[in-house]
């Protein structure tokens, strides 16, 4: 189903100092080249220098968010002089890190007065000595075109894995929260008026379940002797969103997937997850009406996967709301999804990653079942087992099926509405993935 599009409006005026400008640029991650030879760069200044060392680091994402919106403009979150603080779970660690702000859905420029990124405590509060101040081309300030995504300076910070991030914000000018991902399942964070994104505890003048504007933290360098130097994008919706899972827990199953990589294949599973699931996404179709289910996954591929820092996977589990959202009667054809999800697979070939395609899971006893549409979705699963277009595929409907009604979700694993698993539903996903296919 639809999520609800929402927001909210306060905040006080306040004049602040013009920022730095960027650019409208192409959307792409890893925006900087290779540099001169190493003669020329003894002479370069210290802060260029920096930039060649950006330009051959390896970096990858150690947390995503698809971004999203514009939500309906009567709903829209209005700040004025106020501190956002996010909070985000990591997967991998590293001993530096760099974020990525978006206002890629925007329609106006969007100024960050102040940014930076700390460990998170509890709540909206700091570790003592972890908060780090976040550059944008060596300066505080920036402007984001509207339209555009920039990334941050890179900064030291030593980040353990499944450790909380608490990314700050400062929004000195009238702000409208355009570019968000809309179903976080986390708790974060508004200031009343004022810069406090130094501030070890905020004083919170509301919380919100959305992340506007982050839409990832990248790291690189080592931890504790181990570097993260690829990750895996997961491109879904609701179900690898995670709804239906326990909110301030991290229940998604790319969460569980990734500490499973941790946990189970040491070294060599010191790789990111980006989740980029969005709520009721389509592969195939946009709802201009309500953009904050996203724009459709074919058109997704380059921003949300291709542009992830250190990508080197990408998994599959697309098209429940293409079907449902069809007539009942006479659904989607099975070939439109198969094409689609054969857009996806070239994509991914030309970009030089490995596709992981997945089943669909049971939805008997939703509101939107009708045994056409069941028809689509197991005819599609077929295709998907036997088709070959994949690299591999995870059977995500044997994980979660019901013995002894394959068309239902085992009760154990339902969190009520017969579509969307529940946390532990979201564990045995986690656990039905070969983590033999992150070795390769």
């Amino acid at each position: 189903m639809k999520p609800t599009q929402f927001a909210e409006n306060d905040g006080v005026e306040n004049d602040a100092a013009p920022p730095v400008q960027v650019p409208r640029s192409p959307r792409r991650r890893d925006f900087l080249r290779a540099g001169p030879a190493l003669a020329a760069a003894l002479a370069l200044p210290a802060a260029a220098q920096e930039l060649q060392a950006q330009a051959v680091e390896a970096w990858a994402a150690t947390w995503g968010a698809a971004p999203a919106g514009p939500p309906p403009a009567a709903s829209t979150m209005v700040l004025v002089n106020q501190t956002l603080r996010l909070i985000a779970h990591a997967s991998a660690g590293g001993s530096r890190a760099r974020i990525r702000i978006s206002n890629e859905m925007g329609s106006a420029p969007l100024s960050i007065g102040a940014a930076r990124i700390a460990l998170r405590a509890s709540g909206a509060a700091l570790v003592a000595g972890t908060d780090r101040q976040l550059l944008f081309g060596g300066r505080t300030p920036v402007t984001i075109a509207a339209g555009t995504a920039v990334l941050s300076d890179p900064v030291s910070f030593n980040l353990p894995p499944f450790a909380d991030l608490a990314v700050s914000l400062y929004l000195p000018a009238s702000t409208r929260i355009t570019t968000l991902h809309n179903l976080a399942l986390q708790a974060g964070y508004v200031s009343s008026a004022g810069n406090y994104s130094a501030a070890s505890n905020l004083p919170v003048a509301r919380s919100i379940a959305t992340w506007p504007f982050l839409t990832e933290v990248d790291v690189s360098g080592a931890y504790s002797g181990l570097a993260a130097t690829a990750a895996v994008a997961t491109l879904g919706d609701s179900i690898t969103d995670g709804q239906g899972s326990s909110a301030n827990t991290n229940r998604r199953w790319p969460d569980l997937l990734a500490r499973r990589l941790q946990l189970e294949l040491g070294v060599a599973g010191n790789i990111g997850v980006a989740n980029r699931g969005i709520a009721a996404n389509s592969l195939l179709k946009d709802y201009p009406e309500a953009m904050l289910t996203g724009q459709k996954a074919l058109d997704r591929f380059d921003r949300d996967i291709a542009a992830t820092s250190g990508v080197r996977w990408m998994v599959v589990l697309i098209g429940i709301n293409d079907i449902v959202y069809s007539p009942g009667t006479n659904p989607i054809p099975v070939g439109s999804l198969i094409a689609g999800h054969q857009q996806l697979v070239a994509k991914a070939r030309a970009r030089g990653l490995r596709a992981v395609g997945a089943t669909l899971t049971p939805f008997e006893g939703h509101v939107y079942y009708t045994a056409a549409r069941e028809n689509v979705r197991k005819s599609f699963n077929a295709w998907m087992r036997s088709g070959g277009t994949y690299d591999a595929v995870v059977d995500f409907e044997l994980a979660l099926r019901d013995p002894a009604r394959i068309t239902r979700l085992r009760a154990a694993y339902d969190s009520g509405d017969h579509l969307h698993p529940n946390s532990a539903g979201y564990q045995a996903m986690a656990q039905a993935v070969p983590l033999a296919l992150f070795t390769q």
